[in-house]
């Protein structure tokens, strides 16, 4: 179990890394000049790449940890733990939508500012700090 354990929290690390960067390009594409083509095109395919890249580091996440709460019944009929799988849930639909942010990006349809998504940015920290403390404190 705790080798299970261990390379879950190596993948979770990894895929909030990729969730952490994603957006601070699409900060970076907001700001870039219409005439920037080069600019452009290169965070698009920054930003591709690591949007592939995280999606596969979140697959070995979601398996492992599923494997922990189903295979060895980790937090099992705890509370704490349904609020963290909700909150796994959330993580699961903040990857979707910058899945869908990239898309606009790529098709040039994006309406939102750079400071939008600087605020956009902070979610994924306050996701995982949520996390992270009904993992270690299991406040109910």
């Amino acid at each position: 179990m705790l080798w299970v354990k261990s390379f879950h929290i190596v993948f979770i690390a990894s895929w909030f890394a990729g969730l952490f960067y994603l957006p601070r390009i699409f900060v970076n594409l907001a700001m870039v000049p219409p005439q920037s083509i080069a600019e452009r095109e290169r965070l698009l395919l920054m930003a591709k790449k690591l949007m592939r890249f995280t999606t596969i580091l979140a697959v070995p996440a979601i398996v492992l940890g599923l494997w922990l709460y189903l295979g060895y019944g980790i937090g099992r009929g705890s509370y704490w733990m349904h609020a963290k799988l909700a909150v796994v849930v959330l993580v699961m639909g903040y990857h979707h939508a910058c899945g869908r942010m990239l898309a606009k990006f790529v098709a040039n349809r994006n309406t939102r500012s750079h400071v939008w998504m600087r605020w956009f940015n902070e979610v994924p920290v306050l996701l995982l700090t949520v996390a992270v403390v009904l993992v270690i404190v299991k406040p109910f």
